[in-house]
């Protein structure tokens, strides 16, 4: 397993996988839907390392949800495993066509889950993609300096904290962080969370 890997599950039901992967060391982010699911990987894809993706879901299903992974510049590598009831295992070959990384069978014994996910983890490319990202981003143009309290929101982002822990942690409201990244973006001429933490590691924005 990839030590600290963060799992985003993809379930309606995630009470028992959101409760066990973490006692194995796994970070985990929870969403019902895949509605949901593409919104926290438009977000936060560069911090997600696989999802753990249940096949029957409300508003927007598994494999739905699978196709708009993997037709995603961003994500068409991250790693997926689907999750799927025993009457839906005819449609496994489509999933697998679809892009599916591997799946597993409900009901499931989580040892093998948790062999399935360490074998993907350690032959997927999600890694060095990622590292292709970091590697390949330079600024654009010149940079407008940033307020003390802008500073200290993308410390906080560069430590991985979501938008609800940044604004517990600086005592103020979820939109008032999200206000700050907006402000942050358009000064650092940046589109996204991982691009503007990577310029301000290069700039010495960050400690």
């Amino acid at each position: 397993m990839e030590e600290f890997s963060k799992i985003l599950i993809v379930d309606d039901n995630p009470k028992y996988l959101s409760e066990a992967l973490p006692m194995y060391g796994y970070t985990v982010q929870v969403v019902t839907n895949g509605v949901d699911a593409m919104k926290a990987l438009e977000t936060d894809y560069a911090s997600i390392d696989m999802v753990l993706l249940d096949v029957m879901m409300p508003q927007m299903d598994g494999w739905e949800t699978l196709r708009a992974i993997r037709n995603n510049e961003n994500t068409k590598y991250l790693p997926v495993i689907m999750i799927t009831a025993v009457n839906e295992e005819h449609k496994i070959v489509s999933g697998l066509k679809y892009g599916a990384d591997d799946y597993i069978v409900k009901p499931f014994i989580l040892p093998n889950l948790l062999a399935r996910m360490e074998a993907v983890l350690r032959r997927s490319k999600w890694q060095e993609e990622k590292n292709k990202t970091v590697n390949s981003f330079e600024p654009k143009g010149d940079i407008e300096p940033l307020t003390e309290r802008e500073r200290e929101v993308l410390k906080l982002v560069a430590e991985g904290k979501s938008n609800q822990e940044i604004a517990e942690k600086l005592f103020v409201r979820d939109v008032t962080v999200k206000t700050h990244l907006n402000t942050i973006f358009k000064k650092l001429k940046v589109k996204s969370r991982t691009q503007a933490v990577l310029l301000a590691i290069q700039m010495n924005m960050v400690g």
